[in-house]
């Protein structure tokens, strides 16, 4: 049993719930007709928001940095999923080169490479670290905090392979998003699987292009299960040629966070809601929680000072901001934790191919329930799943914890089936 961590489940989505407790064998069904038309990314983890009335995610991280914050029961699950992707890509395989973010400075990031070794060895694989970092010359040892180390080792390449001195792998597994670009040395490898592909790094991906896959998703499950598509979606739309130092594109983000809202609110009329409503605005492309803003009002957009345009302007590896995605704001009624580290909490789910492996919650206390918690002074409560996300229980109430992170588990595997369908229609020719 995994420890219990106290989490107030409030606004219940008793409704929404008890319909995916009823369709469940309709629901596991209907997904594994799903897989066997698409592949699913290699792993992925999706964070979701629960408003009380609506369940749905708000971005999909296909690199994802902090298996090192899941409960040691979900190993196994890691393990045997791992497996399975695996087996699917190259079922003879022995050996994986694991190629992570360059800042190794990181601590956390690093437990997290770490922890993902664990889970690859453990399937029978030799994994070891090649890093595209041109100061790594030479073997380069790194103590990790738990009396652990990693060896980072320079990459080697040939004509069509990578590796690294003595070692040819199968398969190369990125756990590097890729935002400053795709690096020459990555490019053309012809003989050697990469996971997941080049064209999943933000130097090319677009979440404007995931969530049009998720739309379609959505729209699907929401017909089979017999509930409003919007109750798992949010509404979202796209601007292009901004540029906040600039001005430039103020009039189009102003109009298209005013449309936003507008059905919003029209939405929250139909359910009798009297939350404000809200919308984010954020990079089309890039993670860690930068170029993030959350807007009440259009009139907030051309009345940003220089400090909110710089925010705005730069994500992370100092790339510019020129597109940016303005997405349905969901409000998190979902609280961690007592003292000084509770806060408002959203959860992480983590998959593995096709498999939901486990999650926790990322809190911060000094957030709001209409703000973006991934900022500087959250925090991860790993326990925070107290079951799996995939096994409900008839014979407990819809909002009993299996049902509650079974519902976590089903909108996350759609998060993962639009990402499948997201690679597959942005997939260069060559790679198709």
């Amino acid at each position: 049993m995994v420890p219990h961590l106290t989490t107030a489940l409030t606004g219940p989505l008793l409704a929404l719930e008890a319909k995916f407790l009823d369709a469940a064998p309709d629901i596991e069904r209907w997904l594994r007709g799903q897989w066997q038309e698409h592949t699913p990314p290699f792993y992925g983890s999706v964070d979701l928001r629960n408003s009380g009335f609506k369940l749905a995610p708000v971005d999909m991280n296909l690199f994802p940095g902090g298996f090192n914050n899941l409960n040691s029961v979900f190993l196994p699950l890691c393990v045997q999923a791992a497996m399975t992707a695996i087996e699917k890509i190259c079922p003879s395989a022995k050996s994986l080169l694991l190629i992570p973010e360059n800042h190794t400075r990181n601590l956390f990031y690093l437990q997290n490479v770490a922890q993902l070794v664990t889970i690859l060895r453990l399937t029978g694989l030799d994994v070891r670290l090649g890093s595209l970092l041109p100061e790594v010359d030479k073997p380069t040892s790194i103590d990790l905090p738990n009396g652990t180390s990693l060896l980072l080792e320079p990459l080697l390449r040939t004509r069509y392979r990578l590796g690294l001195e003595g070692f040819d792998p199968c398969a190369i597994l990125l756990n590097n998003d890729l935002t400053a670009g795709i690096p020459e040395i990555l490019k053309n490898l012809n003989e050697q699987f990469v996971l997941p592909p080049l064209h999943a790094g933000w130097a090319v991906r677009r979440k404007s292009n995931h969530f049009a896959a998720y739309d379609e998703v959505a729209d699907g499950f929401a017909k089979l299960v017999g509930i409003d598509p919007w109750q798992i979606n949010p509404y979202f739309s796209l601007c292009s040629s901004v540029n906040f130092h600039e001005r430039q594109g103020e009039e189009c983000l102003a109009s298209n966070v005013d449309a936003v809202l507008g059905m919003i609110r029209e939405k929250y009329t139909e359910y009798g809601i009297e939350e404000t409503p809200y919308v984010v605005v954020k990079a089309d492309a890039g993670t860690y929680g930068m170029g993030v803003m959350t807007v009440k009002d259009a009139s907030e957009i051309t009345g940003l000072n220089r400090k909110q345009r710089n925010k705005m302007s730069v994500i992370k590896e100092g790339m510019n901001v020129s597109q940016v995605i303005i997405q349905e704001g969901v409000h998190t009624h979902e609280r961690v934790g007592q003292g000084e580290k509770a806060g408002v909490a959203e959860p992480v789910v983590y998959m593995i191919d096709r498999f939901v492996v486990g999650g926790f919650y990322r809190v911060h206390s000094g957030r709001g329930i209409d703000e973006n918690l991934n900022a500087p002074g959250m925090h991860f409560e790993p326990l925070a799943f107290e079951t799996s996300c995939s096994l409900p229980d008839q014979c407990q109430t819809p909002d009993a914890p299996p049902n509650r992170f079974y519902a976590y588990g089903v909108v996350s595997r759609l998060a993962q089936l639009a990402a499948s369908l997201e690679l597959e229609r942005t997939a260069p020719a060559e790679e198709e």
